[in-house]
């Protein structure tokens, strides 16, 4: 949405949208708070506003009451239990993440500092085809453990695949596809947002599109959306995104492309090309959109190296083959005639994050691992040197490889939001991608205040509204009366990601305040150890 434009004609535009997902309840209660006398739970003054639609930034305050919105405006008659003075601050929605992965990190860290500290209030998990197979259950978890952020899910389709066939490289029968089906539809009831794919793990990188369709054909009747890890993000891009687009058209639903990006030097600039295609598919009805990280490092298992066949059937199966000999042989050379054609020499682009038999490879790239072994340093070898570790267990890995330009061309799209495509992080564990603490804080600082990609309110607008009415999270994503109470108050000049590759376990600064459902949650800087996040159900 262009700057300039005035709040009551982006009211109207959202008015479908608002009066369709805010609940009666929550309109009424706002409207009986506001008919009391000026008094409220909490009161932000003196604010710069900025409210998610887009439009440039207003002083104001900004009313809170039972974990709702009740005004914003010039409210100098207004009182309050406490108040909090943003005098050179910016208020803004808290932020949604669209692309996270809480799995197995929501019960050790329930406080999500990581989150909340980049100004994070909601993430959306359950991405890249991996989920809680049993959402109602999960769900249920969730709210007794009472995180500090709030948290809404897809179904993953590896595992509904691996739950019906396991990790075998084969198609369904009719009756196994049925029976998948079955499985995302009872998640949809459950309130996933929708299907999620990684086409390039176990086992979804066997599935054939015709089956992605029907499964994603469910998903659409419950207002779902696709969201995918696409099959190739580097040479074969074009043809993943192609695929993507194919699903959306033929299963009549929105699309979420993960983590847009071209990996690999040989394809750098070839952004314009892929984004060229989601234009095009715009155009032609299909409602598709795509998050980034704000980094030229990707990150995943290593496994991901190794040929897919050569990871049919889980990790016994691995196992075996990279202790044949012959087979083994066989991976190998599949491996060096990709790197070859690539034009790499060594393997040092490719960092291990996380190796659980020996923490003193963390940081170390595979080049200097191959060394540290023992080894010359060949691709032969370093390749060699991948599959050892494959073999012991396997590791977490940073992976350098893509080009700046392309992250900021990308950047500039109007319907991109930002993800970190990261967990919660268990502080000074591993060497983790430094986007799991400063996604929002990096763009807001580096590519809004330092390079001026974008507008800070053009920004703020991809982390709020814009995913909120993607993946219909009612009642968040714009500070308007009757909303959900979820806010973010900082400070512009100062935000800044302090994470780094080296020394990644740095919280963001810069995020004074985080409100989440109206209970202060971050208070100068600081988690305060409120816990008052909730589960979020689509299709309700």
């Amino acid at each position: 949405m262009a700057n300039g434009r005035s709040l009551p004609t982006i009211a109207a535009k959202y008015k479908f949208y608002i009066m369709r997902k805010l609940p009666l309840t929550a309109m009424l209660l706002c409207a009986a708070l506001a008919s009391r006398a000026q008094q409220c739970d909490l009161l932000i003054k003196n604010a710069r506003i900025i409210d998610g639609t887009g439009n440039n930034w207003y002083y104001g305050d900004v009313a809170v009451t039972a974990g709702k919105i009740v005004r914003t405006g010039n409210l100098a008659s207004y009182t309050a239990t406490k108040t909090i003075s943003a005098n050179g601050l910016t208020v803004a929605p808290g932020f949604i993440d669209v692309h996270t992965h809480i799995e197995g990190d929501e019960f050790k860290v329930p406080t999500a500092d990581n989150f909340l500290l980049d100004g994070v209030t909601t993430v959306i998990t359950g991405n890249c085809g991996s989920s809680n197979p049993d959402l109602a259950r999960y769900f249920y978890k969730l709210d007794s453990a009472r995180l500090s952020i709030n948290v809404a899910s897809f179904i993953g389709h590896n595992d509904v695949r691996r739950a019906i066939i396991g990790n075998s490289n084969r198609q369904p029968t009719p009756q196994e596809q049925q029976q998948m089906e079955a499985m995302v539809e009872k998640a949809m009831k459950d309130g996933a947002v929708g299907l999620s794919t990684g086409l390039i793990y176990l086992p979804g990188m066997y599935a054939k599109t015709e089956e992605i369709t029907g499964l994603a054909k469910v998903a659409a009747r419950y207002g779902g959306v696709y969201a995918t890890h696409m099959r190739n993000e580097a040479d074969q891009v074009n043809d993943a995104i192609e695929e993507a687009l194919t699903i959306g058209r033929q299963a009549n639903i929105p699309v979420e492309i993960s983590h847009f990006k071209v990996s690999g030097k040989q394809n750098w600039g070839r952004s314009r090309q892929t984004l060229a295609l989601v234009q095009q598919a715009r155009e032609e009805g299909i409602e598709v959109t795509i998050d980034q990280y704000p980094y030229t490092a990707s990150s995943t298992s290593i496994n991901t190296l190794l040929p897919n066949w050569a990871l049919s059937g889980g990790r016994d199966s691995i196992v075996y083959r990279l202790t044949d000999n012959n087979t083994r042989q066989q991976i190998v050379s599949k491996m060096l005639s990709i790197y070859k054609n690539r034009k790499l020499k060594h393997l040092d682009y490719a960092v291990v994050a996380s190796f659980r038999p020996d923490t003193s490879l963390n940081g170390k790239n595979i080049m200097e691992i191959n060394r540290l072994r023992g080894h010359k340093a060949t691709l032969k070898n370093e390749i060699n040197t991948v599959l050892d570790i494959v073999k012991e267990g396997g590791a977490g890995m940073v992976f350098h490889s893509m080009n700046e330009d392309d992250v900021k061309y990308i950047m500039q799209y109007p319907f991109n939001m930002f993800a970190s495509d990261a967990g919660i992080r268990q502080f000074n564990v591993g060497v983790p991608h430094p986007r799991g603490y400063g996604t929002n804080a990096r763009v807001l600082g580096r590519y809004v205040r330092e390079q001026k990609v974008i507008s800070l309110e053009e920004a703020i607008r991809r982390m709020t509204s814009l995913p909120a009415q993607k993946f219909r999270l009612g009642g968040r994503g714009l500070l308007l009366p009757g909303y959900n109470a979820d806010i973010v108050i900082f400070d512009p000049a100062t935000v800044t990601d302090n994470s780094t590759f080296e020394q990644p376990h740095q919280y963001a600064t810069g995020f004074k305040y985080v409100l989440v459902n109206g209970v202060v949650t971050i208070d100068e800087g600081k988690h305060v150890g409120a816990r008052s996040g909730m589960v979020l159900k689509g299709n309700q």
